[in-house]
């Protein structure tokens, strides 16, 4: 027996200063505070309060306000509330997201918002109506029959809501994987703060809720889960067809094709040809000639006027000031930059063009002077900010293009952001420019004889315009000289223009329509163009209109935008007249939505003189350039026809005209006919480019010489673009001309209109059918009331998740929508593009004003909003994820086989198969010897400042403890004594004063002094679950537990006698008390499961002597060596290592208790350096402290000599999965302080068996494997290769131990299983416990957990569950006696497991992908309540990360696990509760969420 090792060896303990110091609770529960967060939809009544639905209230206060009249259409507006109503009558409420109420300030406003009705017309009062929010007194459940704006739940008198939700006898909670409807279980009502079971588990769970024998107490939380269950009782659409079978590989299921999709029946399309270009003998060989013919001919003539900021004009270039100014330009680069020898500039390099939009003037200058230099021009936006939107991108297209040199004016060089010496600032991602200043004092007039070289126009390049793709790529599309020149000769023909004319232009004049028309087509025909910048605009929408009318201007060129900004401002403008207008361009005509602007322009202006003939829609785009415009009409003719189509015939790419439902048509207008001289074909966007039916929707593609050429420096990319060649429906080429795509989706309509119904930038492709953006942000904008979000200020994309695309909305909100009306609007707008687009939103977000990155011209940045949502750097202030609506390819749930096949049937098939057995074992143990009681003293010499022990001192310091307990406990042989110390000498010598009395210790943790109400329940729930009685402790300990405090969470009257041991006289017992037999107990090992059960463990004194000689054998424990051990002495391995080896081996041991490395962190691993420590053992936690708080502090350590090259063993002790990740990077960080990569290895150890691996000195390197994850929740094992996808690695577990022998075991049919399998680890072994002493919490568990047979192999064995599932591998390595080695993987607790769609999860792996999600999440927890998973993440950065993290998360875990999340909870750093040993505590931490103590930032439930 032990005791009678205790006289004769010497024992050193070695105990660092402040033993009785503050303890580590068992659970770091945050304190719950109940009224912490007030639900956003309820809000205190202060006083009496009326019963209002601030809905309504909301609504009638409010005018219609300002409208976005791009997006406008009434019949879609009515379709919209018609599809809204529908909903209605299903009254179904979501669950509004909780936030706290300090997470979210918004942010300010700026004073100037563009004029996109942001500023036009707010109504005051619906600010006014902000305080009106008032809760509804009601019932106290809520029956989801209700709007949200009707209030979430009533009983707004007590926050602890008293009514429950009950699952009688324990019901399986409600399956929403299926959609059949569940019956509401009945309410049952308890008193306030009821006991969920008589006696609280690890914390006073006054509150919560347990699913083990349901009775759940309502709270807030467990509301709105209800809810959020109702919802998604509902059913999905589409039907699932696309399913995956979760097998070995993934294989996808050939979704069948639906009988009623629409499919094209027309002809195949001929290609469509334009008028012939006409040849007009005055006509320029080149577009320099133009210049040059207008400067020297028309020199007074004016080309440009530019308008100031207020909208008056600044001053006017002639025709002979651009001519001169631009040869000077010409000279100054060729001759005036470098030297002759070596000239900076040559013919064909490629020069950046950086002008501000309100000077035109100057960019005229420089992009003729690049012409008559033969340099070419490539056009960029002002780079305000280093972290400009794209400006990174603009980076890329200066690079591909080789730009060294960019010309701007001296205001604008001024403006840019400087380095602190003064040097322009280098821009992310830019190549090194040289700045050239272009102001005419700056340029130098030509020698007399030099003149510029104007060769006829060729294919050299003349410029390059820049374009940004859908994924934010910018690239230059070159544009050739001929194509220059025949654009122009084209458009001229197309709109009729003639020599002299005044044309109005409020586009960028650097590219596209505004470049084409105002400063190319213009100078060709002699035309007078009036520049209208944007920023006049914001200041003064009617300013176009104004110049119009004063210049009276044949032709003005616009977008939509200035239609409707117009429109908005024109009460202020009685006086003007639009009937000088010949031809109204409106450059982005080409967008569906843009019918309604049109019309509601030409309805507010006809009176003005505006005619309806004027109106001419185009379509372009960079590659193609002009596709299609409308030309001007004649007076009096009819107007062209417009096509009204079904948007569910537009999903699956055909044209149907929409008869039957109105609520989802879509009206588009022609934009005119073909270009001239260009042909046009329209063919399938994706695949091969073959030609389309005739009532099919497709990509147009123009072969025409007034194109693009190519993306300048990417050849790859070009060839698809501009070198396409439609082909029939056989696959056979239709001829040898090129074509280039123009990224456009339309169709040919009768006489040969052209149609246009998107982008192929804006197509989000979802399960197979097509969607349009902007068709997408027309039905979020006819959802009212729109007064929660800017109209002008929405993104539309898709991400790609789990193998489809998922359309996500961000919006910016309003500072003054309130959190309720934002949520109300949000529920709406899904529904109605569920309704009438038939598709799931997968995410909508709502962002604080001002915040989206924005593109030059003040519109959305849609490819930077979409980075920044999937890098998680959106700061959203509302969110709602709806992936239980959209995600419907989701693998088919499991079926559980039938037990049919007998567990014998399965072993025999594994033997078939060629497969082991999946068992292992130790080596042999030997006969443990029984040794005498008395041997000789060896003393040993005291370590300096330190406190040291010797067996002998330990003997006597026993002896006087054992007489106190017979004298003062007036206890019988075999009663339980409960010692409560903090780590030290005291309970060592305690725990043998209690052997020596004849008494069972049980050690337990003691209540930490500044936590008493979280801690103290635990240690009483010990003392009356162990029916302690008597309890040994100091005299501080004491004073605690009779202390007023403790009082407050415990009943301080009732504990047992307590004896304090500090000063004691020296007494000896009567006698030593020996056991009759070797199976009498000799402690109680009690401890709290992670799932947050306390059980107590009986271990006789045969184990105590036989694991002790089985670590002996195995870490080679002999007298002369020394161990360090950094562990909790309180239960398990760490017990048994502080208190009984050091005894039965006679080795020295050095005990460092953890909480010692609080407040010196580096105390352990100076102390290994100190002593030349060779074998240690420490916890994860310790692990984690000092490769958390030291990994930065490896020099410094280095500095002060410690060095750990002495260290041949660190096992980190533990009852989980190794963890990898954190042995690695210890290993790693503290490889420079002499560790060697192969000393760190894990033990294990369960509730059954204290010790069943641990990786002693001899016998090979723990091994780790790499096993397929999803296999894994099939319960198989199957190997791959490092790096493959979804493998997960795991490391063994250590090495067997002496005398045990494991099995790997079907948890349900109890029959062994081969090693390709996963199941239940069973032991066998001499120092096995004996039983529980009691479990608290599942007394069915109870006998079979201890002996128990397999049903079938080898029916004698009695082995111990240990609750962990693992598998056995034979490696190739081999143990000490040259067989090879069996190692065993554990894998995760059985009772932590969670069965999801029929398969088996483990918790940590979703919560590793969880914790890589974002930056900012520091731990994460899951667990599942009603079939929903939860998860819980720490958020360590600021809280306007918090809503960042819900879309995150939900995607990584639907990506790598095939899981929805049901609820997204982020709460402060430290709330997840953590046990001494480093584990979580999911179940506590289910229990404090659904009690609604947790105090979250934010919860977010998913629909």
């Amino acid at each position: 027996m032990l005791v009678q090792h205790l006289c004769g060896r010497s024992l050193v303990c070695f105990v660092s200063s402040g033993g009785d110091s503050g303890l580590q609770s068992n659970q770091q529960g945050s304190s719950p505070s109940v009224n912490a967060v007030q639900d956003p939809a309820v809000e205190p009544a202060a006083g009496p309060s009326t019963s209002t639905s601030s809905g309504r209230c909301r609504r009638s206060h409010r005018s219609g306000g300002a409208r976005d009249d791009r997006y406008r259409s009434d019949i879609h507006t009515e379709a919209v509330q018609a599809a809204l109503a529908k909903h209605k009558e299903q009254k179904m409420a979501l669950p509004m997201p909780t936030k706290r109420r300090s997470a979210y300030v918004q942010s300010p406003v700026d004073n100037c918002t563009p004029p996109d009705t942001s500023s036009a017309s707010e109504d005051e009062s619906s600010l006014h109506h902000q305080a009106s929010m008032s809760e509804v007194p009601g019932q106290s459940l809520q029956s989801p029959d209700s709007w949200i704006n009707r209030s979430l739940q009533g009983s707004s008198t007590s926050s602890s809501a008293s009514s429950t939700l009950s699952h009688e006898n324990s019901i399986i909670p409600p399956d929403v994987t299926s959609s059949a409807a569940q019956e509401r279980a009945p309410r049952v009502d308890l008193p306030p703060n009821a006991p969920v079971r008589g006696m609280s588990r690890g914390q006073s769970r006054s509150s919560m809720m347990d699913t083990a024998d349901g009775v759940p107490v309502s709270s807030r939380v467990s509301t709105k889960i209800q809810q959020l269950l109702n919802t998604l009782k509902r059913p999905k659409r589409p039907p699932l067809r696309e399913f995956f079978m979760d097998d070995s590989e993934e294989i996808v299921e050939v979704p069948q094709p639906d009988p009623n999709t629409p499919k094209p029946e027309g002809r195949q399309i001929i290609p469509v040809k334009g008028e012939p270009l006409g040849v007009v003998s005055n006509w320029p060989p080149a577009l320099q000639a133009a210049l040059a013919r207008w400067g020297a001919t028309q020199a007074k003539s004016p080309a440009l006027t530019t308008l100031d900021i207020t909208g008056k004009p600044l001053y006017t270039l002639t025709y002979g000031k651009l001519w001169t100014r631009s040869v000077k330009l010409a000279y100054t680069l060729l001759n005036k930059l470098g030297t002759k020898a070596e000239p900076v500039l040559k013919p064909g390099d490629r020069v950046a063009l950086v002008y501000p939009n309100s000077d035109p003037g100057m960019f005229w200058v420089a992009f003729y002077g690049c012409l008559l230099a033969e340099v070419i021009p490539v056009p960029i936006e002002v780079p305000l900010s280093r972290k400009d939107a794209g400006s990174q991108q603009i980076g890329f297209l200066l690079g591909s293009c080789g730009v060294g040199l960019a010309l701007t004016s001296e205001v604008c060089l001024k403006g840019l952001p400087k380095t602190p010496n003064g040097e322009i600032l280098q821009f992310k991602g830019w190549p090194r420019l040289k700045w050239v200043v272009t102001d005419s004092k700056y340029l130098t007039k030509p020698s007399k004889d030099w003149q510029p070289h104007i060769p006829t126009a060729n294919n050299d390049i003349a410029y390059i315009e820049y374009k940004a793709s859908k994924e934010g790529t910018v690239m230059g599309v070159a544009v050739s000289k001929v194509a220059m020149l025949t654009h122009c000769q084209a458009l001229t023909q197309a709109c009729n223009y003639s020599e002299g004319e005044t044309l109005v232009n409020v586009l960028d004049f650097k590219k596209d329509m505004g470049l084409w028309h105002g400063v190319l087509t213009s100078v060709m025909n002699r035309i007078h163009t009036v520049s209208v910048p944007y920023a006049v605009m914001k200041a003064c929408p009617m300013s176009w209109v104004q110049r119009v009318h004063l210049h009276k201007a044949r032709v003005a060129l616009v977008k939509c935008r200035d239609l409707h900004w117009a429109m908005m401002a024109h009460r202020e403008q009685r006086d003007v007249s639009l009937a000088s207008l010949r031809m109204l361009i409106v450059a982005d005509g080409a967008n569906p939505w843009s019918v309604s602007s049109c019309d509601a322009f030409l309805n507010v202006f006809q009176i003005h003189g505006l005619k309806p003939e004027v109106i001419c829609p185009c379509a372009t785009s960079p590659e193609a350039m002009t596709v299609a415009i409308r030309r001007p009409g004649v007076p009096g003719a009819p107007l062209p026809a417009r096509a009204i189509l079904s948007m569910a015939g537009l999903s699956h790419g055909v044209i149907r005209v929409n008869t039957e439902d109105k609520n989802s048509a879509l009206t588009v207008q022609d934009v005119g006919h073909v270009m001239p001289g260009a042909l046009m074909c329209i063919v399938k966007p994706d695949g091969p480019p073959q030609l389309c039916k005739t009532d099919e929707i497709g990509e147009i593609v123009v072969n025409s010489r007034a194109g693009g050429t190519m993306y300048y420096g990417l050849p790859g990319v070009t060839k698809n673009t501009f070198e396409v060649i439609p082909v029939n429906s056989s696959g056979a080429p239709i001829g040898e001309i090129p074509f280039v795509r123009s990224g456009l989706l339309g169709f040919v309509g009768p006489g040969s209109l052209v149609f246009v119904v998107g982008k192929i930038e804006g197509l989000l492709m979802v399960s197979g059918r097509r969607h349009n953006a902007d068709d997408l942000v027309a039905t979020a904008l006819a959802v009212e009331p729109v007064k929660t979000v800017y109209r002008g200020r929405i993104a539309v994309f898709s991400v790609t998740v789990f193998y489809d695309e998922r359309i996500v909305i961000v919006a910016e909100q309003r500072p003054e929508a309130s959190e309720e009306d934002s949520f109300q609007w949000m529920s709406r707008v899904l529904q109605a593009i569920d309704s009438i687009h038939q598709v799931g939103l997968y995410c909508l977000a709502l962002v604080p004003a001002n915040t989206l990155p924005k593109t030059p011209l003040g519109g959305i940045h849609v490819s930077e909003t979409k980075q920044h949502f999937l890098e998680g750097n959106l700061h959203p202030c509302n969110i709602l994820m709806c992936p239980h609506t959209c995600v419907t390819n989701l693998p088919k749930p499991r079926q559980k086989q039938p037990v049919g096949v007998g567990p014998a049937s399965i072993m025999v098939g594994n033997l078939v198969a060629g497969k082991r057995i999946a068992q292992a074992a130790g080596r042999d143990l030997g006969l443990i010897e029984d040794q005498d009681l008395v041997r000789k003293v060896r003393q040993t010499t005291p370590l300096s400042g330190r406190s040291l022990t010797t067996c002998v001192q330990l003997h006597k310091r026993a002896e006087k403890i054992a007489a106190a307990l017979s004298e003062r406990g007036s206890l019988n042989t075999g009663d339980n004594v409960v010692l409560l110390y903090p780590p030290g000498i005291d309970l060592i010598a305690s725990f043998y004063g209690c052997l020596y009395a004849g008494c069972v210790p049980v050690t337990v943790r003691p209540p930490h002094p500044q936590n008493l109400t979280a801690t103290l329940p635990t240690v009483r729930m010990i003392i009356d679950v162990s029916k302690a009685a008597c309890i040994l402790t100091t005299q501080n300990l004491m004073k605690i537990l009779r202390s007023k405090e403790a009082a407050a969470a415990v009943n301080i009257k009732t504990w047992p006698t307590i004896i304090d041991t500090d000063d004691l006289p020296r007494k000896r017992p009567p006698q030593i008390y020996k056991p009759p037999t070797a199976e009498m107990l000799a402690y109680l090992d009690f401890s709290v499961s992670t799932t947050g059960m306390l059980t107590g463990v009986k271990i006789s004194h045969a184990a105590v002597s036989a694991l002790c000689r089985s670590i002996k054998l195995q870490c080679e424990l002999y007298s002369s060596r020394q161990i360090a051990i950094c562990l909790d002495p309180y239960c398990g391995l760490g017990f048994v290592l502080w208190c009984l080896c050091s005894v039965y081996s006679g080795h020295q041991s050095i005990l460092i208790p953890p909480m010692e490395l609080e407040t010196s962190l580096p105390l352990w691993l100076s102390t290994l350096s100190q002593y030349r420590i060779r074998d240690t053992f420490c916890s994860y936690s310790v692990m984690e402290l000092c490769t958390k708080g030291l990994g930065t502090q490896t020099e410094a350590l280095k500095l002060r000599g410690v060095n750990l090259s002495c260290v041949r063993s660190c096992v980190v002790v533990a009852e989980e999965r190794p963890r990898l990740a954190l042995t690695q990077s210890f290993s790693k960080l503290f490889k420079d302080l002499g560790l060697s990569p192969r000393a760190v290895s894990t033990a294990f150890g369960s509730r059954v068996n204290l010790a069943i691996c641990l990786q002693g000195t001899t016998g090979p390197d723990p091994s780790i494997v790499y096993v397929d994850m999803k296999s894994l929740r099939h319960d198989r094992v199957r190997l791959v290769e490092r790096g493959a996808p979804q493998s997960l690695p795991l490391m063994e577990s250590g090495t067997i131990l002496p005398g045990v022998r494991v099995i790997i075991v079907n948890p349900e049919t109890r029959g062994p299983l081969g090693d390709s399998h996963l199941g239940e680890v069973w032991v066998n072994s001499p120092h096995s416990a004996s039983g529980y002493y009691t479990i608290y919490g599942e007394e069915s568990l109870q006998a079979d957990h201890f002996n128990t047979r397999l049903s079938f192999g080898d029916p004698q064995t009695l082995w111990a569950r240990t609750g962990y599932l693992g598998f056995v591998r034979r490696t190739e390595l081999l143990d000490a006696s040259g067989d090879r080695h069996d190692a065993l993987f554990v894998v995760g607790s059985l009772d932590e497991t969670l069965e999801l769609r029929g398969l088996r999860y483990h918790p940590i792996d979703i919560e590793t992908s969880v914790s890589r999600a974002h930056r900012s999440i520091a731990e994460s927890a899951v667990f599942t309540w009603t079939n929903l998973l939860v998860v819980v993440s720490e958020l360590c950065g600021s809280e306007q990360d918090a809503l960042d993290l819900v879309p995150l998360v939900t995607n990584v875990v639907l990506e790598e696990h095939h899981l929805v999340v049901g609820v997204v909870v982020i709460v402060d750093p430290g709330v997840i509760p953590i046990n001494s040993r480093g584990e979580k505590q999911r179940m506590h931490l289910r229990d404090s969420f659904l009690a609604d103590q947790l105090d979250p930032i934010y919860v977010a439930y998913n629909m």
